[in-house]
């Protein structure tokens, strides 16, 4: 596999790294510790397409391929993982659906928005007793005439605390004895649509991450996305698309790291010279370094088998787990390589700690994942 980037994806790389340095890079602390969405830089992203990344230019997207998306991620995420995961979840798992399932009606009447960030888009799926088992959901939406009514109780919704269109799954046909599970969209502002406090997380601070609730909320059975039971084939493809998105987020932690990292040992001195003189620092900056490289390329195959059409579950799924895990050992070794100074809010190397340790918990946790490549096999 070729494994270099065009001329186009070097621009797409140059133009994002240039835009969070300026906009992004400089205020990760502060909305990491005052736990704050930062809507004065999530607009400009907006402008410059980050919310339609592969959304075609005639629904108002960026019309970008797989690859272009996951070095978009990545290059967020090295700036702020919070932001990152905001825009990941966005464009994967909330308006990616729309588009692969959607009619034409319900793709001219949300995807403009959302692809110009004017509205944002959350993936409602884990509750209090489902999480990976996405079967056992117990939300409800009963049609009740042309609308259904839906209830539901859903935690851990990233985005939810400003979430504009949710992605909702729930039983259709609640009490039959197969469960039947689809995905209503349910807009910010029906009656009975309540949000939740926001979680007080250890990392990804800066995502307002909550619950969301639905009291008997009313929507038109036109919101039904796809046909009703097809809800675990339309969140399986979502989330082949997310876990990429995700594997390029722990990337872009893992880098974040390694470059802070080097920076350091040039800089921290030690028995008279500067500990990247210092052979165990050498080898931990090695490793650091071949993980990275290793995860990014991962990320990057899955994208490739993406844009040529080819199956990608697996890939995705591999480079989901490797740089998930791979970004917590490299944080840990910065954290390690800084000393007392890496467990100091002083340095960033400890929010990027806490920030890839979650990266093996959401969209799918190492655990599943290794579920789903042993099914592969």
């Amino acid at each position: 596999m070729d494994t270099g980037l065009s001329e186009k994806h070097r621009v797409v790389r140059r133009s994002v790294r240039r835009f969070c340095e300026v906009e992004l890079k400089p205020i990760a602390r502060e909305i990491d510790q005052e736990a704050r969405f930062p809507w004065e830089v999530i607009e400009k992203m907006g402008k410059l397409g980050y919310f339609g990344i592969q959304v075609p230019r005639d629904l108002g997207g960026a019309g970008l391929d797989s690859l272009s998306y996951a070095i978009v991620i990545e290059e967020i995420s090295r700036a702020s993982a919070a932001v990152g995961l905001c825009v990941t979840v966005h464009n994967s798992v909330a308006v990616y659906p729309i588009l692969a399932f959607g009619s034409e009606d319900q793709k001219r009447k949300w995807v403009p928005s959302l692809a110009r960030g004017e509205k944002i888009g959350a993936f409602c799926l884990t509750e209090p007793n489902a999480g990976s088992d996405a079967a056992g959901i117990e939300s409800t939406a009963v049609l009740e005439g042309v609308n259904y009514r839906v209830n539901a109780n859903k935690v851990f919704v990233t985005n939810g605390g400003v979430a504009d269109i949710c992605l909702m799954f729930v039983q259709t046909k609640p009490g039959s004895a197969r469960k039947e599970i689809s995905v209503a969209i349910v807009e910010r502002g029906t009656k009975g649509f309540v949000v939740g406090d926001l979680e007080d997380l250890c990392g990804m601070r800066a995502n307002p991450v909550s619950s969301i609730r639905l009291y008997d909320c009313r929507i038109p059975s036109s919101n039904m996305l796809g046909d009703e039971g097809q809800g675990l084939k339309i969140g399986l493809a979502a989330l082949d698309t997310g876990r990429m998105g995700i594997a390029a987020q722990a990337t872009g932690i893992g880098q974040a790291a390694l470059d802070e990292t080097l920076r350091y040992t040039r800089q921290r001195r030690q028995f008279g010279v500067p500990i990247e003189r210092h052979q165990a620092i050498q080898m931990m900056m090695a490793d650091m370094a071949t993980l990275v490289d290793a995860a990014r390329l991962m990320t990057y195959r899955a994208a490739a088998f993406r844009d040529k059409g080819r199956p990608f579950s697996q890939e995705s799924a591999m480079a989901k787990l490797f740089a998930s895990e791979a970004s917590c050992k490299v944080t840990d070794m910065a954290v390690q390589i800084h000393g007392g100074y890496g467990y100091s809010k002083s340095y960033p190397v400890e929010r990027y700690y806490r920030d890839a340790r979650v990266t093996r918990i959401y969209e799918g946790t190492s655990e599943v994942h290794r579920m789903v490549i042993a099914r592969g096999l």
